[in-house]
C-alpha cells in the first residue's frame, strides 16, 4: 500500500478528518467511542502523521537546534545531555550538529536550522555570525561563548575565564615556574581571548613580561596541542610548564608528551583548562586543570531555552566559576 494519508483514516474509521485531527492532536473534545475508533484504524493501516503539515498548522516543529564547535568534545556532550535531560518531558527534541571551529560553516549550519524551523537555538559561536544571529526571529541562548549584537541583548550561560586562566597560571606560577608555554585557542572568540587575558594578568600580578616565544596559537583542536609541544620542544629555551586552554588541546599535549618519553609531571608540568578524562589513564595523573560543570551549565540552558519557549521576557545571563584541581586531590 503507498502512503496513507488522513483521508484514509476517515473511510476505514467512519470518522471526519477533523476529529482524526482532534484525536491525535489530542486537542478539542471527542467521545471515548471515537478515540477508539480513530486509533484502532491508525493501528491497522499503519498511518504516520506529516510531522510537517503539522509544523506548519502549529506554527512549532518541537525541535531545538543544538549548534557547537566540537559535537565529540566531551564538554559539550555533557552539555547536551543536560538539555536533552530538561526539554524532552516538555515534548521537545535536539537537533545536533558542530562547525569545528569554521565560521562558514557555523553560518551555514544557523541557515539550515531556520529552514528546518526550529523552535530555538543554542549555539557556542565562533564569534562571526552577528548578522545571522541577530535577524534569527527565534530564541537564542549562547553557550560557553559570549557575542555582542548592537541595540540585542541575548540569553547565555558561560564561565568566567579570565578570572579560571588567571588562577590556573597563578597556580603555576606559584609553584615557581617562569617558562611556561601558553597553547591558546581562537582570539576570535570570547573563550580564546578571555583566557588567555587570565594568564596576562596573573603573570602582571608577578611583574613578569609576556613571552610571545612561549605562546602557540591554535584553534582549540587536539591536534594544535600535539603541534605546541613540538614547537615548544624545538626551543633552545624550553618551558617547563604548558598551559593548554582548553581539554581537547590538552588531550593533545599529553599525547606528544608521551610519545616523547616525557614523563607527567616529572619532566613537563601540565595544566589545563578543563577536565581531561583520559589523564586519569596515567600512572601518576598530576595534571593540574580547571574542572568545569558542563552538565550543571546544560541543565541552566535547558531551562532557559522553556522560559524563552513560554515567552517570558526576561533576559537570563549566567555566568560560572570554575574551580582549579588537581588529578587524584578532592
Amino acid at each position: 500500500m503507498g502512503n496513507i494519508t488522513i483521508k484514509d483514516v476517515a473511510k476505514e474509521s467512519g470518522v471526519s478528518t477533523a476529529s482524526i485531527s482532534r484525536v491525535l492532536n489530542e486537542s478539542g473534545y471527542v467521545s471515548n467511542e471515537t478515540k477508539a475508533r480513530v486509533l484502532a484504524a491508525v493501528k491497522k493501516l499503519n498511518y504516520q502523521p506529516n510531522a510537517i503539515a503539522r509544523s506548519l498548522k502549529q506554527d512549532k516543529t518541537n525541535t531545538i537546534g543544538v549548534v557547537v564547535p566540537d559535537i565529540a568534545n566531551p564538554y559539550f556532550m555533557k552539555i547536551a545531555k543536560a538539555i536533552e535531560d530538561t526539554v524532552s518531558n516538555s515534548g521537545y527534541n535536539l537537533i545536533f550538529c558542530s562547525f569545528d571551529e569554521d565560521s562558514e560553516k557555523e553560518r551555514e549550519l544557523l541557515t539550515v536550522m531556520y529552514e528546518k524551523r526550529v523552535d530555538a537555538i543554542v549555539l557556542a559561536t565562533s564569534g562571526e555570525s552577528e548578522d545571522i544571529v541577530a535577524s534569527a526571529g527565534i530564541p537564542i541562548v549562547l553557550l560557553d561563548r559570549k557575542m555582542e549584537i548592537e541595540s540585542q541583548q541575548l540569553d547565555y550561560v558561560i564561565e568566567d575565564n579570565i578570572q579560571a586562566a588567571y588562577g590556573l597560571t597563578k597556580t603555576l606560577l606559584e609553584q615557581g615556574h617562569r617558562q611556561i608555554g601558553v597553547v591558546n585557542g581562537s582570539l576570535k572568540v570570547s573563550t580564546g581571548w578571555e583566557r588567555y587575558e587570565g594568564y596576562k594578568q596573573a603573570m602582571q600580578e608577578y611583574r613578569l613580561k609576556e613571552d610571545l616565544q612561549f605562546a602557540y596559537q591554535g584553534n582549540f583542536a587536539q591536534q594544535d596541542g600535539c603541534l605546541a609541544v613540538d614547537y615548544f620542544l624545538s626551543l633552545d629555551k624550553k618551558p617547563t610548564a604548558i598551559l593548554s586552554f582548553n581539554n581537547t588541546m590538552s588531550f593533545g599535549v599529553i599525547l606528544e608528551l608521551r610519545r616523547r618519553g616525557y614523563n607527567i609531571p616529572e619532566d613537563m608540568v601540565v595544566a589545563s583548562y578543563g577536565e581531561v578524562e583520559a589523564a586519569q589513564l596515567l600512572d601518576n595523573p598530576q595534571i593540574i586543570y580547571v574542572k568545569q560543570e558542563p552538565y550543571e551549565m546544560g541543565l541552566k540552558v535547558g531551562k532557559i531555552i522553556m522560559h524563552r519557549l513560554q515567552k517570558r521576557k526576561k533576559i537570563i545571563q549566567e555566568t560560572f566559576i570554575p574551580q582549579i584541581h588537581l588529578y587524584g586531590s578532592r
